[in-house]
């Protein structure tokens, strides 16, 4: 009997890219592959890309070295890249020309296109480059192996036209494409009849969602806000200068959707706002903050915040550093700038000493530290609705989960409380997490 073939996905990047990796997984599955735990045992591996920061190219590039021996001793061995580094022709021509073990290469136009070019690959021996320059229509009905039984990514839009002058995105991922509302609807629908509990709607910008019906993004948290044996909606990303009242009402109006929002800011300067391209001033910013607060007096907030871009000085950095006090975040994803070839910052003259970068980087760390740690120590004594993931990461005898805020918080508890709402008593509040027992 021939043994089952089997296949291993690296994921770079953002949500969108987890939930590609899901539909890639799909496909895999459906083509009677199954899941290898380690790349060196896989007879495909799959390398999805992220484009966005420095640090993910390197880490992309230094994998794939990694294969080169698993190669030269299994020429059988199939590698697979993807994704967004993918879209640059840059990158293609460095792959083609220092990784020759590589097989086959697509972007992220094309990844229901998977499965013929890897059977093509395994059938004729012949490496393949398939990247479409742009997105055409919105495929639907690709499958997906979830990461999580109990909740899923839900893509409602592809695409940026923001054109944020250190960004890549819009040139690897194109301009924004809208999936029809019903289309987004019936998939809520056969993903709760699974068993999902959360879904987290992706897109470069939600607040730019718009379907052919005339559904705004706003309308389409209400009507998921219907869904039967929906309990929870997230989202991912919310550009700070197309966020809505009438979005900020749906926070009043929806109990489903979590009492929490990513809102990147990128820096607290008007002046490096305005050179960034992100259309609002550091005023704007503080006066949706404050809408927000006032309409969810609990809302957990997080954010994106860049140090080092080109230009910034130290007054434009300590007005980043103001704005953090202000608003209070419950967590940042904080960045140095690191140049994106493509983009119009790429080629601006004053870039920033690394060095000045590391120093106000690390100022900007300790500072959003802080504040975190602060802020979940205020949550011990009470109790908070948690939806089980599974087994701790630092701790395999206990559970870990979401609060509605997206705190992580660890507990001990059965096995079978995965994927259940449970209420869990805080008890101790660390910088990153929360720890807590089941409340009785």
């Amino acid at each position: 009997m021939s043994r089952t073939k089997t296949y291993h996905i690296t994921t770079f990047g953002c949500q969108m890219n987890e939930h590609d990796s899901e539909t890639i997984a799909g496909m895999l599955s459906e083509m009677g592959f199954s899941q290898a735990p380690e790349r060196d045992g896989a007879d495909v591996v799959v390398i999805n890309t992220c484009s966005v920061r420095e640090n993910a190219d390197k880490r992309f590039f230094g994998t794939l070295g990694q294969l080169k021996h698993i190669k030269k001793d299994n020429p059988d061995f199939t590698v697979c890249v993807c994704g967004c580094m993918m879209q640059q022709q840059h990158i293609i021509d460095s792959i083609k020309s220092k990784y020759p073990w590589v097989d086959v290469i697509f972007g992220t136009h094309n990844i229901h296109e998977f499965p013929r070019l890897l059977e093509t690959v395994l059938s004729e021996k012949e490496k393949i480059i398939d990247v479409w320059e742009n997105g055409g229509d919105i495929i639907e009905g690709l499958p997906a192996k979830r990461l999580y039984r109990h909740k899923a990514f839900v893509n409602i839009m592809y695409g940026c036209n923001n054109f944020c002058t250190y960004c890549i995105v819009p040139y690897t991922r194109g301009r924004e494409r809208s999936r029809k509302a019903c289309d987004i609807l019936e998939e809520v629908r056969r993903l709760t009849e699974d068993g999902v509990r959360e879904v987290t709607l992706l897109g470069q910008n939600v607040n730019s969602y718009m379907g052919e019906d005339g559904t705004d993004f706003s309308d389409l948290i209400y009507r998921l806000n219907e869904a039967e044996g929906l309990e929870r909606i997230r989202f991912m990303t919310s550009h700070p200068k197309d966020l809505s009242d009438k979005l900020i009402q749906a926070y009043r109006d929806c109990e489903k959707l979590c009492d929490y929002i990513h809102l990147p800011v990128q820096s607290g300067s008007s002046r490096i706002l305005k050179k960034m391209n992100r259309k609002y001033t550091k005023d704007d910013y503080l006066r949706l903050v404050e809408k927000l607060k006032a309409a969810v007096p609990h809302i957990a907030i997080s954010t994106d915040i860049i140090t080092g871009f080109p230009g910034e000085t130290e007054e434009d950095f300590e007005e980043t550093l103001d704005l953090v006090r202000r608003v209070e975040y419950d967590s940042a994803f904080t960045f140095l700038y690191s140049i994106r070839k493509g983009t119009p910052a790429a080629e601006y003259e004053d870039q920033i000493p690394e060095e000045i970068k590391h120093e106000r980087f690390n100022r900007l760390v300790e500072l959003v530290n802080e504040i975190s740690a602060r802020k979940n120590a205020a949550y011990v004594g009470k109790t908070v609705k948690v939806l089980v993931d599974g087994p701790s990461k630092n701790n395999s005898a206990a559970l870990g989960g979401r609060t509605e805020g997206f705190k992580l918080i660890n507990f001990e508890g059965p096995q079978d409380l995965i994927g259940k709402l449970v209420d869990v008593e805080v008890t101790a509040g660390k910088t990153f997490s929360l720890e807590g027992r089941l409340a009785e």
